[in-house]
């Protein structure tokens, strides 16, 4: 296709930004000129669905390329095994440099290194603990402590530039960045009352800066081609921003929640648990959604303005040309849309996100600006990057698929009939309160352009929605008798996906072939007389009897 060597790659993620915050999307409130700048250069997905509403399970998928119960990593903490192969992976046996700036939030197999001998500090060591890349800067973005010690135990460059610019204590990360002040206390934005507090650090100094900075000296500093993942905490949680942006949005912003009493009635198994646990029942109240969403925008509007400081870097230097950029989230957020707040589920807030690509070259000029309403997946954007960068995307590993033919004006071979995400919640407190053994305590979502249907193991009932009639998805159809019809073809679609080869990946179906050609190796099975196969295979045998010594 003519691709440049020497092209860069941002790959840029938000973490928990909503598909429908963006001004882009239509949002009549909030305001993102930035990431609009970005859409109006390429083309925006209205139906990119992740892999996990969870932030772990999802960006394991992002970073593989392959589906959740492919990679086993289905929830935050848990270990991404030994040996997965990863976007790092692929990119640099095409001499692709994979760098991180940002968050993973992966674990390492720590077990399985050690029984493999693969020492952290080691370069291949280091790639297995760092999910494939090579660090630049990591950082999750999660410095919570609490009586049991810290959630994360890794170090935090950010905490560090925190305590270098002056900011005290042992965690600035929480009493400053993520806190305003009551006094002379700390005001926690873990608590969400303060959330319309502007948060008691200088901007320049807060996150969502801070590692923009780290970008661009990044970029300043290393010459392509490669793939860097620029990868964002905010706006998930804690709900708090500085000035200015904790009062640019008010009450008067905030669109009605898409909820309505009669998800209530009668409601599955599941959604009742969600919805009747501790964050369901804060987001369901009127007053948390007036005073939490405000911070969320201005969270939003802060990134918008970090992207505008990437984008006049990447036009000042002259990069602007032959940088791609592809703009997506890990997951959404339900802040108070049927009766849920964080993710979770399979509604639309949670499970769909945003996704721009801008591609440079003169290839993707037919479609800039537009959008396309096709059926993608978040693992398609590691498919993409690899095409991008003028290699063949491994299909016998990378359950993905490339969206260039989007991008590049095509109709794709095999666009996709339907999509898949899942969520494993045996960690999650809803499992043990539903009294669900680990291996029931789980959900796959399959959903077309109609329909979207939610299995349950554990013997529970499917949910089922019609996305043409009810695109708010506020009636539950999956146990109406008259949809029966309807389930079972989505139930096929689910069938079909499980019967999917996904654990062959160290023979791609080229090598297959292959070896179905055959190689004449002497091995004689069913052959009873010499003439039943053609002589030149058996020349070997048709020999006289060596000497004995």
């Amino acid at each position: 296709m003519g691709y440049k060597t020497d092209m860069k790659i941002l790959y840029i993620m938000f973490d928990q930004l909503r598909f429908d915050y963006l001004s882009c999307a239509g949002h009549p409130t909030m305001h993102t000129p930035n990431i609009d700048r970005i859409a109006a250069k390429g083309v925006r997905f209205t139906n990119a669905y992740t892999q996990s509403p969870v932030c772990g399970a999802a960006r394991m998928s992002a970073y593989t390329g392959r589906y959740v119960s492919s990679h086993g990593a289905q929830w935050n903490g848990y270990p991404l095994r030994v040996g997965e192969v990863t976007l790092g992976d692929h990119l640099r046996d095409a001499g692709v440099g994979c760098w991180l700036i940002g968050k993973t939030h992966m674990k390492a197999d720590a077990a399985g290194m050690a029984r493999l001998g693969l020492a952290p500090d080691s370069v291949i060591g280091a790639r297995q603990a760092e999910c494939g890349f090579d660090v630049w800067c990591r950082d999750d973005g999660l410095w919570a402590e609490g009586p049991d010690g810290r959630y994360d135990q890794k170090r935090s460059p950010y905490n560090e530039y925190l305590k270098s610019k002056g900011y005290g204590g042992n965690n600035p990360w929480a009493d400053f960045a993520n806190a305003a002040t009551d006094g002379d206390d700390v005001a926690s934005g873990w608590f969400m009352k303060n959330a319309n507090q502007p948060a008691n650090i200088d901007e320049p100094d807060s996150e969502t800066p801070w590692l923009t900075t780290e970008a661009i000296k990044f970029m300043e500093a290393t010459d392509g081609p490669y793939c860097v993942h620029i990868s964002y905490i905010k706006p998930h949680w804690p709900y708090i921003v500085p000035a200015p942006y904790h009062d640019m949005y008010g009450p008067g912003d905030i669109l009605p929640p898409v909820r309505d009493p009669s998800e209530l009635d009668d409601p599955h198994p599941v959604y009742a648990a969600f919805t009747q646990g501790r964050v369901g029942q804060t987001f369901s109240k009127d007053h948390v959604r007036d005073t939490v969403i405000p911070a969320y925008m201005g969270l939003i509007k802060q990134c918008d303005d970090q992207m505008g400081r990437l984008l006049d870097y990447l036009d000042q230097s002259g990069q602007a040309d032959d940088t791609m950029i592809i703009l997506t989230s890990d997951h959404g957020d339900y802040l108070g849309d049927h009766w849920m707040g964080e993710k979770d589920l399979f509604h639309a807030p949670s499970v769909k996100v945003p996704l721009i690509i801008y591609d440079p070259r003169t290839s993707a000029d037919a479609t800039r600006g537009t959008t396309c309403d096709a059926l993608v997946e978040a693992i398609d954007v590691t498919a993409t990057i690899i095409d991008a960068s003028g290699q063949t995307v491994p299909h016998h590993v990378v359950e993905g698929r490339s969206l260039m033919d989007y991008v590049e004006g095509r109709t794709p071979k095999a666009p996709r009939d339907y999509v898949i995400s899942e969520y494993d919640y045996s960690s999650h407190p809803v499992g043990a309160r539903l009294g669900l053994a680990p291996k029931d305590a789980r959900l796959f979502m399959v959903a077309t352009q109609d329909w979207k249907l939610v299995h349950c193991e554990g013997g529970l009932p499917p949910m089922l929605y019609d996305l043409r009639n009810d695109p708010d998805e506020l009636r539950d159809l999956g146990r109406d008798p008259a949809y029966a019809d309807v389930r079972a073809q989505m139930y096929e679609h689910l069938h079909a996906w499980g019967l999917r080869m996904s654990q062959r990946v160290t023979l791609s179906d080229d090598d297959i072939a292959a070896k179905q050609a055959g190689r004449k190796t002497g091995v004689m099975i069913g052959v009873f007389e010499e003439d039943d196969v053609p002589a030149d295979e058996t020349v070997c045998y048709r020999v006289k009897t060596p000497p004995r010594s």
